[in-house]
């Protein structure tokens, strides 16, 4: 028994020494130690200030839908590719009407994309980086109406824009040129927004705006003017001009506008020197603004006109009976026929040179006056 243990024993430490030997073993000479792999350099990202496209949405009803863009069911005409980061327009489908492309990153206009959209009737491209517009495109819409434009970068009207437009909005842009003729063939045309752009004088003649035969608004605020336009449509019903430094207006100017009803005129340089007596003699003008100007007198006005701003001006005095656009009523007469009396209603004076109380002759005048800021 007690041999048999004793061999157990000396057999144990016998493998115990072997183990040990084995995890002392010295290395062969030269050997390197084992390195991990090196993980592969990232490729180099090209800086850029836009942001990556959104990932496209839950598949749509329609299989002709782009990826990118939404179209509801309850609207299968329209087209919802706004905010989306976009730098290009998707392929257009053959049904759509109404096409949203607004707040994206798009810099040109591929024929490619426009190929099946004959039947386009509006189109929203606004606040992207567009500056040019190629003529392919847009001579082959031959059905809209309404073309957004609006905050891109656009150095000039576009040319070839479809004869059945109806509104072309171009504010925001860097716009500095009208091509001659580029009107010529839009005889639908009603609103033409070109405020806060880079228009001055010399892009204005008597031809300009040939071809616009039936344009009721036009909205030229916020250029470089420093004269009146010429060669302006005289359908035209509401007439924009604020924000120029336009410092005095011709004689008879007005008179080539039998309709024109809206006219703003503020912040401008227009003096009492600039303007003729009767500059708004104006048979059918009801709302005339001329505020931050620097008129010292209240410009003689027609009987029609119903709202008239000349606040923040330098206006000191008034005299109601030199402004006033007809003699001296009655009250009986203003009783009897109210249709003879001056329409103003509104009256706005203030940030002038002016101190209550209101003239007495100012209220025998305007009788319908309704309120008067002063």
């Amino acid at each position: 028994m007690k041999l048999s243990f004793s061999l157990l024993l000396l057999l144990t430490l016998f493998l115990i020494s072997e183990v040990n030997g084995q995890r002392r073993k010295p290395r062969p000479t030269g050997a390197k130690s084992p390195q991990l792999p090196t993980p592969p350099v990232a490729e180099p990202v090209e800086p850029t200030e836009l942001p990556p496209p959104l990932p496209p949405g839950p598949p749509s009803v329609f299989p002709d839908c782009p990826r990118e863009c939404f179209c509801p069911t309850h609207f299968p005409d329209a087209l919802y590719c706004d905010s989306r980061n976009l730098r290009r327009v998707p392929l257009i489908p053959s049904r759509i009407h109404y096409l949203y492309l607004q707040n994206n990153f798009i810099d040109n206009l591929q024929e490619e994309s426009f190929k099946n959209s004959t039947e386009l009737k509006w189109i929203n491209l606004d606040n992207n980086r567009l500056q040019k517009v190629d003529k392919q495109i847009l001579q082959k819409l031959n059905n809209l109406t309404f073309l957004y434009l609006e905050k891109n970068q656009l150095k000039e009207v576009p040319s070839f824009l479809p004869t059945s437009l109806e509104q072309l909005r171009l504010s925001r842009n860097q716009i500095s040129k009208i091509p001659t003729g580029v009107f010529s063939k839009l005889e639908q045309l009603i609103l033409l927004d070109l405020h806060h752009n880079k228009l001055s004088d010399g892009v204005f003649n008597k031809n300009t705006f040939n071809g616009l035969k039936n344009l009721m608004q036009l909205n030229l605020a916020h250029n470089l003017l420093r004269k009146m336009p010429s060669g302006v449509p005289s359908t035209v019903h509401q007439f924009f001009l604020d924000r120029n430094s336009i410092e005095d207006i011709p004689n008879d100017y007005f008179k080539e506008f039998p309709n024109l009803t809206f006219l703003r005129l503020n912040y401008n340089q227009l003096s009492d020197k600039g303007l003729p007596k009767n500059a708004f003699n104006i048979s059918n003008l009801l709302v005339l603004h001329l505020a931050h100007n620097n008129l010292t007198q209240v410009p003689f006005i027609n009987t029609k006109l119903e709202h008239l701003y000349l606040n923040h001006n330098a206006i000191k005095k008034i005299n109601g009976t030199e402004i006033c656009p007809l003699p001296f009523l009655s009250y009986e007469v203003f009783i009897n026929e109210p249709e003879k009396a001056p329409s103003l209603r509104y009256l706005r004076l203030d940030g002038n040179q002016l101190k209550p109380p209101i003239p007495l002759d100012l209220m025998l005048c305007f009788r319908l006056l309704q309120s008067v800021v002063i």
